[in-house]
């Protein structure tokens, strides 16, 4: 693997640089690998395609080598009939979150970069998954983190052997200490929201679900939506297979926000109201990728909502009662689902995958 391929571009002013261990532009905007990585062949046969390596059996897709790996990926994709949809369970990886789908190619791009250390900004479950993939690579790793942070998450993350720091204020202050120790020179920027190496791994979502499908793509997605970590992902994972040639439609990509912390909805729609405490995990307010996402929406013909604090814990109860265990934040998809059939955004006969994406073991 040569260090060309992550090569970088920036998303606003097309500025180069010539690897990934440029985290931002010049110009404030973040940065895309230069060249996406596309197969040159058409789609396997589904029935003789070889999944035994996790979401790395799609590496014509990615831009790097399996160099960190904790065998994630392939996670079940279930029927949900109570919801009338299928649900993909993110929660069964390694960490307990769909966030090791980046993690594990954020650290193979790290290694291949010869990176000493990195250092992340997370409320949570991204901080875990860097940390314990950084203790795979044997790779030290700062993880900045609110001072409320759950105490599991806290200790998933000391116990892989990276450093906490926690911060006292709100989420943006996390994300400005976090800045200031990378500007500063402590480390590489492993950022969910900002290193382009994270949404190559969150794109795997998209491959699996269509190799699981037959090749094929749902009519909708529905997902949490904060920084847009999977929602992007899935927008350029299942764009990159229409354009290999391996899928015939994109399927309409669908973002579930918490109410007071929805700056996709709000622009989409409007100011909305009440505040929503619960989904910790997306309380994001100004998404690094805002405009990436809005255009994913728009080239979906997608959308985004905002959820109430009730409705998740609502949505919340009933998928516990249905034996999916989750956290919090997942349920503010599959209320969105049903939020969505109401306003005749999806009908009833819509073929809709909905991603649960973090174990409620970790709360």
């Amino acid at each position: 693997m040569s260090l060309s391929n992550l090569s970088l571009r920036c998303s606003a002013c097309g500025e180069t640089y010539e690897t990934a261990w440029a985290w931002r532009c010049d110009c404030g905007a973040p940065l895309d690998f230069l060249a996406d990585a596309r197969p040159s062949r058409s789609a396997p046969d589904p029935r003789e395609f070889d999944d035994r390596r996790g979401l790395w059996s799609f590496a014509d897709f990615l831009p790097v080598g399996p160099h960190v790996t904790l065998g994630e990926g392939m996670t079940p994709l279930v029927d949900a009939p109570e919801w009338d949809a299928a649900f993909k369970l993110e929660y069964v990886f390694p960490t307990g979150s769909f966030k090791d789908r980046g993690a594990t190619t954020t650290l193979s791009v790290a290694t291949e970069l010869g990176i000493e250390k990195v250092v992340e900004d997370s409320s949570g479950n991204a901080g875990a998954a860097i940390a314990t993939y950084a203790a795979r690579a044997g790779i030290d790793a700062d993880i900045y983190v609110p001072a409320s942070v759950k105490a599991a998450k806290l200790r998933a993350i000391e116990r892989a052997g990276a450093t906490p720091v926690r911060v006292e204020g709100s989420r943006e202050d996390v994300t400005d200490a976090c800045l200031e120790a990378v500007e500063d020179g402590d480390g590489w920027y492993a950022s969910h929201a900002w290193n382009p190496a994270f949404f190559a791994g969150t794109a795997t979502f998209a491959y699996e679900v269509a190799y699981q499908r037959g090749w094929s793509a749902p009519d909708a997605v529905v997902t949490p939506l904060g920084h847009g970590t999977l929602f992007l992902g899935a927008y350029r994972g299942f764009r990159a297979l229409r354009d290999a040639g391996w899928i015939d439609e994109m399927p309409k990509l669908l973002g579930a926000q918490a109410a007071g912390y929805a700056p996709v909805a709000e622009e989409l729609h409007g100011p909305t109201e009440g505040t929503n405490d619960v989904a910790d995990g997306i309380q994001i307010r100004d998404p690094t990728r805002l405009d990436q996402i809005l255009d994913a929406v728009d080239a979906t013909d997608g959308d985004a909502i905002a959820l109430t604090e009730d409705a998740v814990e609502t949505e919340l109860d009933r998928l516990h009662r249905r034996g999916f265990y989750t956290e919090p934040t997942c349920a503010v998809a599959p209320a969105a689902l049903g939020e969505y059939r109401e306003r005749g955004v999806l009908s009833d006969d819509d073929d809709v995958v909905v991603p649960l994406t973090g174990s409620g073991l970790k709360n």
